[in-house]
């Protein structure tokens, strides 16, 4: 199929963007790499009568440092997450779940702002933007805002962005000290989205119990969500594996699942307290090495 007839804009600063997306509200969309807004678009699950391509817009591409925490541009794209030698220093978990995001096309074209702007259930940026308490940054004709990531998925493809709002940044902790994290994901074979995709980053106090744990999951229910069950059974406690793999069993608790040809609701609930137990034991065994 081909998308339904649209007008096309390349606008070339944000100002101007903000301004189209304020001018066609609903009836607009913006575009950033194009993985996720374009097939949707062929197959007319998504019929914008205008589309603003960000593409010309200077200033939404970089990874930087500042004030003890990372800032991404929305325009930044996958590979360049997963290449980042600051990130591999500083927030190592960002360039690892870059690095299991679709193949070597989609990483070099698709941004990360796109990603957590779609909002799909089985992506991966949203769970790492959830386990880090990542900020995502807005800009409109009305202004900018930072909106906390726990407040910015809604449900199934719906985000908190308001009509009119554009992502241009998102800021990222780093890795603080006797810390450690990873990305661990089932990927389905042939789209390569999670049908279960956990991310970690556990803290040690000096006596090296759990001083903090938080997971993000995605690829389990309608939208991603914090684990927050998981991490109260484990904070305070030793890391041992009994201790984790206690604590990997809320992975679901109080979630609806979801079930499909590949995998059932059992199933994915199954897979989220295996990989919750492997991103924890991956996560403690870095922090022991931090």
């Amino acid at each position: 199929m081909i998308p339904e007839s649209f007008e096309y804009h390349r606008p070339t600063t944000l100002e101007e963007a903000a301004r189209m997306a304020a001018q066609f509200a609903d009836d607009g969309k913006v575009l950033a790499g194009g993985h996720s807004l374009i097939p949707m678009m062929k197959l007319r699950l998504a019929s914008p009568k205008h589309l603003i391509d960000l593409g010309r817009v200077r200033g939404l591409q970089y990874i930087r440092e500042a004030d003890g925490k990372i800032e991404i541009g929305a325009l930044t794209t996958h590979f360049q997450a997963e290449y980042s030698t600051l990130l591999k220093e500083k927030c190592p978990l960002l360039p690892e779940t870059a690095r299991e995001i679709g193949d070597v096309q989609v990483r070099n074209k698709g941004t990360i702002g796109g990603n957590l702007v779609h909002a799909d259930p089985a992506a991966d940026w949203p769970a790492a933007a959830l386990a880090l308490d990542a900020e995502l940054k807005t800009v409109s004709t009305s202004g900018e805002r930072w909106i906390p990531a726990a407040e910015f998925f809604i449900d199934l493809l719906t985000t908190s962005l308001n009509p009119g709002e554009i992502l241009t940044a998102i800021r990222f902790p780093s890795l603080p000290l006797r810390s450690g994290d990873t990305y661990a994901k089932r990927a389905h074979p042939a789209s390569g989205f999670a049908v279960v995709g956990v991310a970690a980053r556990v803290t040690l106090d000096e006596k090296g119990r759990v001083e903090k744990a938080r997971l993000g999951i995605t690829g389990v229910a309608s939208k991603p969500y914090r684990a927050s069950a998981v991490e109260a059974a484990l904070t305070g406690k030793a890391p041992s594996a009994n201790n984790l793999k206690a604590a990997a069993l809320h992975a679901v608790e109080g979630i609806d699942l979801n079930g499909d040809l590949y995998a059932s609701a059992e199933y994915r609930g199954h897979l989220a307290k295996v990989y919750t137990e492997r991103a924890l034991a991956l996560a403690v065994g870095r922090a022991i090495g931090n």
